[in-house]
């Protein structure tokens, strides 16, 4: 059966990386996953949180936020300053984040460094936290390595990439990386954390108003990693591709990258 878009069951949607949006932070990137658009910021500053200090735990710590821009969605979403609090969906998704990086970097060669994850959505069209992860993983990478090259760091503390990605059920159909129409009538929704050799971090699944069979859980599943694999392969490409020498002949521009002209 044809998807809303067009893809095959087991497609992910385009993704796309477009470096350093954000000169200021240690390494930045705008991910797309199709129409959903996040712009994942690392900044590493040398201190420490102060609980970390006055318990006397070694090493550095790593933590992240993310927030939706008001017009990331049809309907304009008031600011978290706005309403004096971070959201509930906000606050789970960015400890999701976080936790997703822990997992990948070794904290004690990070030294007495924070490393800060900025995810911000600038528009949603499903998937936002699982680009967020994706993306953060890229933003990170560059940003180690940099300090490697600066002497900043002696060691890399990055273990391995991890990625994420959806995979739901669709009119008792399982299908790779939901965009927000076929997410919102999904029977069942699952995201899936996952390192580049195939280990996971963590698994969300539920079923909306519905129950699922182990079968369909093994088709998600199965899905879910082969959209890791290909995520991975790309965030490679995506990290590589920053570390080299600027050509200007191939720098892409926001209006390439948006596909506009």
């Amino acid at each position: 059966m044809p998807r809303t878009d067009g893809r095959s069951a087991d497609q992910i949607r385009e993704v796309k990386f477009f470096m350093d949006v954000a000169p200021h932070a240690t390494a930045s990137v705008l991910v797309s996953f199709g129409n959903t658009r996040v712009i994942c910021a690392a900044t590493i500053q040398d201190e420490v949180p102060r609980w970390m200090k006055v318990q006397g735990v070694p090493g550095g710590w790593l933590t992240a936020e993310y927030s939706m821009l008001p017009y990331s969605t049809l309907e304009r979403k008031d600011r978290d300053s706005t309403r004096g609090k971070v959201d509930g969906r906000s606050t789970e998704i960015q400890r999701l984040i976080g936790r997703s990086l822990r997992a990948v970097v070794d904290l004690q060669k990070l030294g007495q460094k924070t490393l800060w994850i900025d995810c911000d959505v600038l528009q949603a069209d499903g998937g936002t936290r699982t680009a967020s992860i994706t993306g953060a993983c890229v933003a990170t990478a560059v940003a180690f390595n940099r300090l490697l090259e600066k002497g900043r760091l002696t060691q890399q503390p990055l273990k391995k990439k991890v990625a994420a990605v959806s995979a739901g059920i669709f009119k008792d159909e399982a299908l790779l990386d939901l965009c927000y129409e076929e997410d919102a009538k999904a029977e069942v929704d699952c995201n899936f954390v996952m390192t580049e050799d195939g280990d996971f971090v963590e698994i969300q699944g539920s079923g909306e108003e519905s129950t699922f069979s182990e079968l369909q859980m093994e088709s998600m599943l199965a899905l879910g990693r082969k959209g890791i694999r290909e995520l991975c392969v790309l965030q490679e490409e995506a990290v590589h591709g920053a570390m080299k020498p600027a050509d200007a002949s191939k720098i892409q521009s926001l209006a390439d990258f948006f596909g506009r002209k």
